[in-house]
């Protein structure tokens, strides 16, 4: 069946609700809903069931770069930078190193046991090289897999960051393929220029979007979203257009944003929440259309030989050499090495080489889909369990809540003050995103006059309002009167 305007957004839609209805109920089987909708897009596609004709890589590399940028801007948002402080070091170790060295072992072992050149070996575990957000985000999450160390805020940084280093290191190599002539040393301003850029640019446009969002008045709240989208593309292409990293750039953004005070930014992370999880199921299926099963079987032997290469042998050389400099112990290296889980990125990556018209794009198109199949297949349903055998998982009742989950949580709090507003309080004329509250806290509602208020962060404080504040435990309101400027002994006047 061939895609036209009439049948677009029916077919569109049939394919998402069957992929949101399997996906309810696949982890009771132990099967990654990422895998899922993988497989589902496949059945609906040419040689599946559903006959539907998709054979274009454009559309499908906009479709993946568009997803990724809400991935990874979602997995931004939800950093706690708190928790990623002090892993920050290795966090950047392994999706620097971690992925040049897996591009170079995992290139290498292509190119003796292929008739691939040097340079289309390394193109193809340069497109493998680095972990996939959606998967790891979604798996980690979606199984609530608690980690004792700060082990998962590790996985989460580096699959989160490593991404630009892989499509760096893509971008490298197809060139390398495309002009034989360039020599290796020539992709090393690329890297710089790329990196460099990227972060600054991340910071700057974190820093800009903060000013804009906590000072434009929007009359609706739901424009507040759009608001960050629109922050969010400008901040991806405009970096993009000055030669830094896109995706770099949007997820230090991200991370800045989430852990500023930001009006209605419940509203803000509640939507982007969702969003990323329409982006997986979006992209999934696309990439599952895109692929030819019967393409697939004749690269099935040497895939799975890649991809146990990569699993067994690639993945943890690049983590322990790249941990090397590092205090931890053996099991976690072991576990970061086994959560090295291939999704998405890599088959939309791997649609460079086809837009470039190379030789081996097609197999090397293949060959990538199989790896991040077996890999989501093999790791995937195994996180739990290795996490159990290397004892590195917390028990069940241990596990934290991050700060996003504290933060969108309807459960009541523990503890209510009524704080009174003096006419000359530091707070009067102020927005109470402005206040600087520590994050267990909020104003659930200001009394002015005979009337009760629902606050939002853009409502500002006047003289004589009494703020009812409710916090976790009574020590937060230490916390809360050193916001005010105010002492504690007056929270009664």
């Amino acid at each position: 069946m061939n895609l036209t305007i009439e049948n677009i957004v029916l077919v569109g839609s049939i394919l998402l609700l069957i992929s949101i209805v399997a996906g309810k109920t696949s982890y009771k089987f132990g099967v990654p809903t990422l895998l899922l909708f993988l497989t589902i897009g496949m059945l609906a596609g040419s040689d599946g069931i559903g006959g539907i004709h998709f054979d274009n890589p454009a559309i499908a590399q906009f479709i993946g770069v568009v997803s990724l940028n809400f991935i990874l801007f979602s997995g931004g948002l939800d950093t706690n930078w708190k928790s990623v402080k002090p892993i920050l070091r290795q966090g950047i170790v392994l999706s620097t190193l971690g992925v040049l060295f897996t591009a170079l072992t995992l290139g290498a072992f292509v190119w003796l046991i292929t008739d691939f050149t040097i340079y289309e070996s390394m193109l193809l575990g340069s497109i493998v090289s680095s972990t996939d957000a959606a998967a790891v985000f979604s798996i980690l999450r979606s199984k609530s897999l608690a980690l004792k160390t700060n082990l998962r805020p590790t996985l989460e940084l580096e699959s989160g960051s490593n991404d630009p280093m892989a499509y760096v290191l893509t971008i490298a190599f197809l060139t390398l393929v495309i002009n034989q002539d360039q020599s290796v040393f020539s992709i090393i301003p690329l890297f710089l220029q790329q990196m460099i850029l990227g972060g600054i640019a991340g910071f700057g446009f974190g820093k800009l979007s903060k000013w804009i969002i906590n000072n434009i008045r929007l009359d609706f709240e739901g424009l507040y979203p759009v608001l960050v989208i629109a922050l969010m593309f400008i901040t991806f292409s405009a970096t993009n257009f000055v030669g830094g990293n896109g995706f770099l750039a949007i997820y230090i953004c991200a991370v800045y944003l989430g852990n500023q005070d930001l009006i209605h930014k419940k509203t803000i992370l509640k939507m982007y929440d969702g969003l990323a999880w329409l982006m997986q199921i979006v992209l999934f299926l696309t990439l599952g259309l895109l692929v030819f099963p019967t393409q697939i079987v004749p690269i099935i032997g040497i895939g799975l030989l890649i991809s146990l290469f990569q699993i067994i042998i690639a993945r943890p050389i690049s983590v322990f050499l790249s941990l090397c400099f590092f205090k931890m112990k053996l099991r976690r290296r072991f576990y970061i090495s086994w959560v090295g889980l291939r999704g998405a990125v890599p088959i939309v990556f791997a649609t460079y080489p086809l837009l470039a018209g190379i030789d081996k794009a097609n197999m090397i198109f293949n060959i990538v889909f199989f790896i991040s199949v077996i890999s989501i297949l093999i790791q995937g349903t195994t996180l739990s369990v290795v996490a159990k055998w290397l004892h590195v998982a917390l028990p069940e009742k241990a596990k934290p809540l991050s700060a996003t989950d504290l933060l969108l949580t309807e459960n009541p709090k523990a503890e209510m003050r009524e704080v009174f507003i003096s006419a000359d309080g530091f707070a009067v004329d102020k927005k109470i995103v402005e206040l600087g509250f520590p994050k267990n806290a909020i104003i659930a509602m200001i009394r002015r006059d005979d009337s009760y208020i629902t606050p939002n962060g853009s409502t500002k404080i006047e003289a004589n309002d009494k703020l009812i504040v409710l916090a976790d435990k009574v020590e937060i309101f230490t916390e809360v009167f050193t916001a005010l400027n105010m002492p504690q002994e007056l929270e009664k006047e």
